[in-house]
């Protein structure tokens, strides 16, 4: 096995007997998703075309948009699939195997999260360690769990460094509010790429949560909030 890699292995089938795999390979130095696909790439690839607003990569020093390259291969499968197909999903892990009978939107869903964290975009970026414990087909409550909970973790370390002074999730609300755009911007790049609306509907998905988590930094966590009020009376006693 090897140890400077990590791999997610996801197989989708569709009711109707199609099946399509995909193999994504993170580089445990940097947790960046290592290509599968060679030069060239289509034209919607390109880094100029429906740059996301939020892009601080220039188009003079960078050809492709990082996720966009990365995303080829998905869009392409399944832009003519509707998104309220249902299919099996299972997701192969190096630690263990996830399964789910489920629509091909959700299936989708799962495998461009962790494509776009992991595709050395910028503004995602702050994704990878979350990515790297990938919990496929994970619900808006667990999302949250999750993304706060590796956000403090982060700040715990940056603390130790002497960084940063005090926790609170004001900067963790502005990164979700880029990954709306980025979210945004890939939506503009694939609207005219098929007939159906699978490749598009993952992407309104994962665009939605990113509302939802931005949001909830406002309303201080409040749709998880109560899972602690019994611990609170544990350490008070």
């Amino acid at each position: 096995m090897n140890t400077k890699t990590y791999w997610f292995k996801y197989h989708i089938r569709l009711e109707d007997g199609q099946s399509t795999r995909f193999n994504i390979t993170l580089d445990l130095n940097t947790l960046t998703m290592m290509p599968t696909l060679p030069e060239p790439y289509p034209s919607w690839t390109r880094l100029d075309y429906n740059q996301c607003e939020c892009c601080p990569i220039s188009p003079k020093k960078t050809k492709y948009c990082p996720i966009a390259v990365n995303i080829t291969e998905l869009v392409d499968r399944f832009k003519d699939i509707l998104s309220h197909k249902n299919c099996l999903v299972v997701c192969e892990t190096m630690d263990r195997t996830y399964s789910k009978k489920t629509s091909a939107m959700e299936g989708l869903t799962s495998v461009f999260g962790i494509v776009m964290a992991t595709s050395n975009c910028p503004v995602m970026d702050f994704l990878k360690p979350m990515a790297r414990f990938h919990l496929p087909f994970s619900s808006v409550e667990e999302t949250t769990a999750r993304s706060t909970s590796f956000f403090l973790l982060g700040q715990y370390f940056e603390y130790k460094k002497g960084r940063v002074d005090s926790f609170d999730f004001d900067k963790l609300e502005k990164r979700y509010a880029r990954v709306q755009l980025v979210n945004e911007g890939l939506l503009s790049r694939i609207r005219s790429l098929g007939n159906q609306d699978a490749d598009k509907n993952a992407i309104i998905t994962l665009h939605s949560i990113s509302q939802f988590l931005s949001m909830e930094m406002d309303f201080s966590l409040n749709t998880i909030a109560h899972l602690f009020e019994k611990g609170e009376h544990w350490i008070a006693g």
